[in-house]
């Protein structure tokens, strides 16, 4: 038998003992539960942050409106840039007449010198419709140029390409009967314009181009050097003497004849101004003269046969066309009448065909230009 079935007051004790302990921890137990719902009250305290957060997250969304209107308002501060950015750069401005008075100002010597000139009635009659404002009529629109000072406002035909040039010119002269073949003549097909020969401001008084045989002279031969050197020949037309010039046979500013050479008459070589008995007509005419033209026996700048012919030897010139040449009887190519056979070339006395035939630019008597 144990111990506590011997003493039921100490099993009394016990029990009443273990009871205490169970109503105390049961009292424990209900002292810590306030404690746990703490936290729980924290925990649901939480969600009301929760909802703060919310409320935030609902507060921005007017935000977003704000910058959606920003957004909207974006647009017209787009426009506004672009309805400024025409008028930024100003209007560039337009040409306008200056006036010669206003061109003066600044190049007096050479308007000094352009009054004297012919150019000047350009200046002062309404004709061409440049009154007052004579200097535009070649340079074009100054107003421009005269307010900066640039150059490059201004047109200045020295400076152009020569067809440029030209055109400037013909302007006014291109129904004039001594430019009527100036587009057509070698001087433009080899890109001399105008203003290669002609000085518009620096002659005055003395016109646009030098008048003098021997200026005239030295102005060409600038150019023209191989012709030049073939007057140093010995018998020559008197240029290098100054008693002729270049342009009394040949016009610089264009001709229907090959090489620009002047007329006489109305179609003839200009040769007949001067050598006015070799131009017939005649009753035999010597078909190179009327139909090839001087050149074809003579060279007009210098030779070395006394009558500038184109051979040294007259026979031989004339052998050219008056010769039994092999095939040209088949051919009917002879250029002339075939020397008979007596005609022995050996010998001098037919060696200079006009002893006998001395009218060889044509006759009035005899077929053979015998006399």
């Amino acid at each position: 038998m144990s111990r506590t079935q011997r003493n039921p007051l100490l099993a009394l004790s016990l029990l009443f003992a273990a009871v205490s302990l169970t109503g105390a921890a049961a009292r424990q137990d209900k002292a810590a539960a306030p404690a746990a719902p703490a936290p729980a009250t924290t925990d649901k305290a939480a969600p009301p942050a929760a909802p703060a957060a919310a409320t935030t997250d609902k507060a921005a969304p007017p935000a977003a409106p704000a910058a959606a209107t920003a957004d909207k308002a974006a647009p017209p501060q787009e426009a506004k840039p672009a309805e400024a950015a025409p008028a930024a750069p100003a209007a560039p401005e337009k040409p306008a007449y200056a006036g010669s008075e206003t061109c003066q100002a600044c190049h007096e010597d050479i308007y000094n010198g352009w009054v004297k000139s012919p150019h000047h009635i350009v200046e002062i009659t309404p004709k061409r419709g440049f009154k007052g404002r004579g200097c535009e009529s070649c340079h074009g629109m100054a107003s421009l140029h005269a307010g900066s000072g640039d150059a490059s406002l201004v047109r200045n035909p020295a400076k152009l390409t020569a067809a440029l040039a030209d055109k400037v010119c013909l302007n006014c002269h291109l129904n004039q009967p001594t430019h009527v073949g100036r587009l057509q003549n070698s001087h433009a097909n080899s890109s001399v314009a105008c203003v290669t020969c002609h000085k518009i401001h620096a002659n005055g008084p003395n016109g646009l181009v030098v008048r003098k045989p021997r200026e005239i002279n030295a102005q060409c031969s600038g150019c023209h050097q191989n012709v030049w050197a073939q007057f140093q020949k010995a018998n020559h037309h008197r240029l290098p003497e100054g008693a002729m010039s270049c342009i009394d046979c040949h016009n610089p500013h264009g001709s229907v004849r090959p090489a620009m050479a002047t007329m006489f008459g109305s179609n003839e070589p200009n040769c007949f101004r001067c050598h006015g008995d070799k131009r017939g007509p005649f009753t035999f005419e010597h078909a190179p003269v009327r139909f090839e033209g001087c050149n074809s026996c003579h060279e007009p700048h210098g030779s070395n046969n006394p009558r500038m012919l184109t051979r040294a030897q007259v026979s031989r010139l004339c052998l050219e066309c008056h010769a039994d040449l092999p095939g040209s009887r088949s051919t009917n190519s002879a250029g002339g009448v075939v020397p008979p056979a007596f005609h022995n070339l050996n010998q001098s006395t037919f060696q200079n065909c006009t002893i006998c035939h001395q009218k060889v630019h044509g006759s009035y008597a005899d077929r053979n230009l015998l006399r």
